[in-house]
């Protein structure tokens, strides 16, 4: 099948080539920063500190907020030291800001003009725009637990691979729902900045609320924010995997996508 005949594929073709070179970078630089933590762990481990009676010393909510279950085993700190934090919440961030600005990006420049003068349907801008960012989410959750694993082993740990595998295999809706609000936010807001900060800030803002009510009685509402449904802490230290939660994130990237090719279409790009 041609690229005519599919141009959303051509669009998420050009888009992940273009950002190659940054996706590359993204990958070292998280993978450097793993290492960097996993080098920490040996000292840690065998200092004479009660690591997990300092854990029961936090207040509830920070503890729920940074998935803190356990920290003297090494799929712990991970959890707490990389994955909550570095994974969870700054990846997911950057992907929702990135995507913020590619639409709103596009009309802002001018751009979008070009790509519609092409026998091309809104709806297929969108999808390829939202596919561009895939190959990013997809080679970062392929290299990094090859990197976390071989970390382990260096410092002389050990961890259970299928764990590994499963907290990167549950990040992937993650952190393409994450995408999809980026996307949505940039259909609705013409001016790039404000999309990509409005998109940070909103999941962001999300993420703190369900921190906060976690250990409340309204515990319930915090469901609306995608932190909600992958809890890498749970998958490393306890071994729950949670498909629930990916299915309800796979959900709400439909739901996303769909306002976002909705609004898009009665989009008036005159003016």
């Amino acid at each position: 099948m041609s690229d005519r005949a599919t141009p959303w594929l051509a669009i998420a073709r050009y888009d992940a080539a273009g950002r190659a070179r940054g996706t590359v970078v993204l990958t070292g630089l998280l993978s450097s920063f793993l290492l960097v933590f996993l080098a920490f762990f040996p000292s840690l481990a065998t200092a004479d500190v009660d690591l997990d009676a300092y854990v029961e010393a936090f207040p509830p909510a920070v503890r729920e907020a940074f998935g803190i279950i356990a920290i003297s085993s090494i799929e712990g700190f991970l959890a707490v030291e990389f994955y909550q934090f570095a994974w969870l919440l700054l990846v997911g961030l950057y992907l929702a800001y990135l995507a913020g600005g590619t639409i709103a990006g596009d009309i802002a420049s001018g751009r979008m003009d070009l790509t519609l003068s092409a026998p091309v349907a809104r709806r297929d801008i969108v999808i390829g725009r939202f596919l561009g960012l895939v190959p990013l989410v997809v080679l970062l959750n392929v290299v990094l637990p090859v990197v976390a694993y071989v970390g382990v082993v260096a410092v002389g740990g050990t961890i259970a691979v299928e764990r590994l595998a499963a907290v990167h295999a549950l990040a992937v809706p993650y952190h393409v729902a994450c995408v999809a609000a980026g996307i949505a936010v940039s259909t609705l807001l013409s001016r790039p900045g404000v999309a990509q900060r409005v998109a940070l800030g909103g999941l962001f803002a999300l993420f703190m609320f369900d921190s906060l009510v976690a250990s409340t009685d309204y515990a319930a509402a915090g469901n609306v924010s995608p932190t909600a449904h992958y809890d890498p802490s749970a998958v490393l230290v306890l071994g729950e995997y949670d498909f629930t939660g990916a299915a309800v994130l796979l959900a709400a990237t439909a739901v996303l996508l769909a306002i976002a090719i909705v609004r898009f279409r009665r989009a008036d790009l005159s003016g």
